[in-house]
């Protein structure tokens, strides 16, 4: 089974010079390395091409984010599986071996995420996509260790193997012809949720999606953007839109929307009183570009099989942690 990492970058020297050194180490007898260049404007690639002339580069045209900069780069990229691996992700010693192992004894799983946790404290799971991922019935995500902003400390209490509903983008390995078959991530997302939607898209068809606990990376995080920047507020508030009107039942679609276009003025009065009007405005910004696009949104929904129509775990994880105070994985019901 031929193994591609592919690490999409864009002006991160920085994270490039920190982490590439143990990614070789711990890789490179089991997978071919790849840099992605979203067009950087600093000297990435220059610092590659000195220090490491075993990492194949891929020159992007431009910066066109997280989505399309994986689509263009993949399509020059030969494997049976890509390991998609953000710039700020530490792996460990025998990360890959379970996950190639999971992949050949499971011919219809096709995305895989390894255990992920932070590396500001290596005690805790991270936020981008904790022990495997999940949505509720408005769509909202949330992980096994990490609901909302609590994020629960690793005690190996997710060490097992186990169906999710998505896996996390930061460390993300798919069936590299299911990526095409799927005509791999939107590009109108640009970056943020987009791996949910692909995720959901693939479950639609009947694909599975697995967390194997055996394998252990540490994420930075916010690498990107901050979240502080009212950027990235407008990203997540409208990406999720984008997802749900694609991806829910359309037994269910016309009640979510209108829940979750509710639930988010309530989270524009909430930045106000909080004195953060800027995120407020990213947020009437996100519903007008989620207006603008829903036609475009609507056309991709029929081409959607729909062959899995149970996407949510629980009813409302906004009613289980807000209201009734739950903030471990464990205790939604």
């Amino acid at each position: 089974m031929k193994v591609a990492i592919v690490i999409l970058n864009w002006n991160g020297r920085v994270l490039l010079e920190k982490f590439i050194p143990t990614l070789l180490k711990f890789s490179s007898a089991e997978a071919d390395i790849y840099v992605a260049d979203n067009n950087s404007t600093d000297d990435s690639i220059p610092f590659l091409e000195s220090n490491f002339p075993e990492i194949k580069i891929i020159r992007n045209k431009i910066n066109g984010g997280f989505a399309k900069g994986y689509n263009d780069a993949l399509k020059h990229i030969n494997a049976d599986i890509y390991a998609l691996v953000n710039s700020d992700i530490e792996v460990t010693k025998g990360w890959l071996e379970p996950i190639i192992d999971q992949f050949k004894n499971n011919l219809n799983t096709v995305v895989i995420q390894p255990k992920l946790l932070d590396y500001k404290n290596k005690s805790k799971f991270e936020y981008a996509g904790a022990a495997g991922g999940f949505v509720d019935f408005m769509g909202y995500p949330y992980c096994r260790g990490r609901i909302f902003m609590s994020l629960e400390t690793d005690e190996n209490q997710y060490d097992n193997t186990c169906d999710i509903f998505w896996a996390t983008g930061a460390c993300f390995f798919i069936r590299s012809k299911v990526y095409h078959e799927m005509n791999g991530f939107d590009e109108e997302y640009f970056a943020h949720q987009e791996e949910i939607d692909l995720c959901w898209r693939i479950q639609n068809e009947g694909f599975n999606i697995q967390y194997v606990g055996s394998s252990t990376v540490f994420h930075i995080g916010g690498a990107t953007l901050r979240e502080t920047n009212p950027r990235k507020t407008f990203l997540n508030f409208r990406n999720s839109l984008y997802t749900i009107s694609k991806n829910v039942p359309k037994r269910f679609l016309f009640f979510v929307v209108l829940l979750r276009l509710l639930l988010d003025g309530i989270a524009g009065i909430k930045f106000v009183i909080e004195l953060r009007p800027i995120h407020t405005w990213a947020i009437i910004k996100a519903h007008f570009s989620f207006y603008n696009h829903l036609p475009g949104m609507l056309r991709k929904r029929r081409k959607i099989s729909f062959k899995k129509t149970n996407y949510y775990s629980c009813s409302s994880i906004v009613w289980q942690h807000f209201i009734l105070g739950r903030d471990k994985f464990t205790a939604i019901r």
